[in-house]
C-alpha cells in the first residue's frame, strides 16, 4: 500500500501553434488506503490523469510519486501498480484460474503461492465456483470481478479502476459497486476510480476529484462536494437533478447566482413571506419523490426551477402556480463572472 502525489501535473500533445494542453496542473494529496474517484464529463481529462499515475501516458510537466518515490520516469511494471479497465480483457480460452493467476506465472511465482492467491481473491469476490469455467461461460458481472481478482493477485501498492462498470447495465452496476467496497475495506489498498456517472463517484468515494476541461474544480468528500460546491460547474455536475442556478432570481444580487437544491424548497399553495411564485410546466413521479418543473413569475429571467417534494405530495396541475420557499440556510452564491463560489 501506498500515498500518491501529484504536483502540478500538466498533460500536452502537439507543439507550437498546434499544441493541445488537456491537464492544467493537478495538484492532490492522496493518503494510504484512501479509495478516491476522479468524475468529470467525457472529454474532461480524468482517463489521461489516471493513465499519467499508470505510466500509460508520459507527464509533459509536474511530479508523480506513489509510495514516496518518484515514477516520472518509471514504466508501468516497475510502479506496482494494477488495472482494471472497462473491457475485461480475459483471455478466451484460459479458464477463470488461469487468467487469474497468468501474471503470476509469467513471473514465475511458485505455484503454491499462485493457488493460495488465486483462491484467496476467488473467496473476496464469490468466484470459487467459477475458477474452471471460460470467460464465455459467464455473465458480464462475472466477468468484471474476474478482472478485479486478476488485480488483486498481484497484490499492488495501488488500484487503478479505468471506468470499469461502463458496461454492465444498472442493477449490475448498483451490485458491482457494492462489491467494490467490500473489497476496498477487506483489503485497504489505495486506489483511484475514474468514472463519469456522480453516482458512482459519491457512493464509492472517500474523496473525490472532480474534472472539468482538464482543470481539477474540487477536491474533496462527497459531503463537502455536494453541500458546498466549489463553483457552478460542481453545483450542476454533481447531483440528480442538479441544483438549480438561477441569475434572475427574486433574492438576486448583482454580478452574482443563486444555487439551490431542489430538495431545499418547502411548498405551499399560497402566498408567505419570503416565498417564490412558481408557474408549473410539469411534474415527474419518481416512486418516492416527486420532481416539479416550473418558472419563477417574478424577476426578469424567466428563470427554470426543479423542486423535489415528497411521493405523498399532490401532483401540481400544469399551468397552475405554486409557492415555494427557499431554505435561507441552504443558499450557495457563485460569481457571475468566474463561477466560483463566493
Amino acid at each position: 500500500m501506498a500515498s500518491i502525489q501529484l504536483k502540478n501535473v500538466v498533460k500536452r500533445y502537439g507543439n507550437g501553434k498546434s499544441q493541445l494542453q488537456v491537464i492544467h496542473g493537478v495538484n492532490a494529496e492522496i493518503a494510504d488506503h484512501e479509495f478516491i474517484v476522479i468524475v468529470g464529463p467525457s472529454g474532461c481529462g480524468k482517463s489521461t490523469l489516471l493513465r499519467m499515475v499508470a505510466g500509460l501516458e508520459e507527464i509533459t510537466e509536474g511530479e508523480i510519486s506513489i509510495g514516496g518515490r518518484v515514477v516520472n520516469d518509471l514504466e508501468p511494471a516497475e510502479r506496482d501498480i494494477a488495472m482494471v479497465f472497462q473491457n475485461y480483457a480475459l483471455y478466451p480460452h484460459m479458464s477463470v484460474f488461469d487468467n487469474m493467476a497468468y501474471g503470476l506465472k509469467i513471473k514465475k511465482v511458485p505455484a503454491g503461492e499462485i493457488k493460495t492467491r488465486v483462491d484467496k481473491a476467488a473467496r473476496i469476490l464469490e468466484l470459487g465456483q467459477l475458477l474452471q469455467r471460460k470467460p464465455r461461460e459467464l455473465s458480464g458481472g462475472q466477468r468484471q470481478r474476474v478482472a478485479m481478482g486478476r488485480a488483486i493477485v498481484r497484490q499492488p501498492q495501488v488500484f487503478l479502476f479505468d471506468e470499469p462498470l461502463s458496461n454492465l447495465d444498472a442493477k449490475l452496476r448498483a451490485q458491482t459497486r457494492l462489491e467494490i467496497q467490500k473489497l476496498h475495506r477487506e483489503l485497504g489498498i489505495t486506489s483511484l476510480f475514474v468514472t463519469h456517472d456522480q453516482v458512482e463517484a459519491m457512493t464509492l468515494a472517500q474523496r473525490m476529484i472532480v474534472m472539468n476541461a482538464g482543470v481539477m474544480e474540487q477536491f474533496g468528500t462527497p459531503e463537502e462536494v455536494y453541500g458546498r460546491p466549489a463553483s457552478t460547474f460542481v453545483a450542476s455536475f454533481i447531483g440528480s437533478p442538479p441544483m438549480n442556478l438561477l441569475k434572475h432570481s427574486p433574492d438576486g444580487k448583482p454580478g452574482q447566482i443563486l444555487g439551490i437544491r431542489p430538495e431545499h424548497f418547502s411548498v405551499a399553495q399560497a402566498v408567505s413571506p419570503g416565498s417564490w411564485a412558481l408557474e408549473v410546466e410539469t411534474s415527474e413521479m419518481l416512486g418516492a419523490e416527486r420532481l416539479v418543473y416550473g418558472r419563477l413569475t417574478e424577476g426578469s429571467g424567466d428563470e427554470l426551477i426543479i423542486v423535489r417534494t415528497d411521493e405523498s405530495a399532490a401532483a401540481p396541475v400544469p399551468g397552475s402556480t405554486i409557492h415555494v420557499s427557499p431554505r435561507r440556510e441552504r443558499l450557495h452564491w457563485f460569481d457571475a463572472a468566474s463561477g466560483k463560489r463566493i
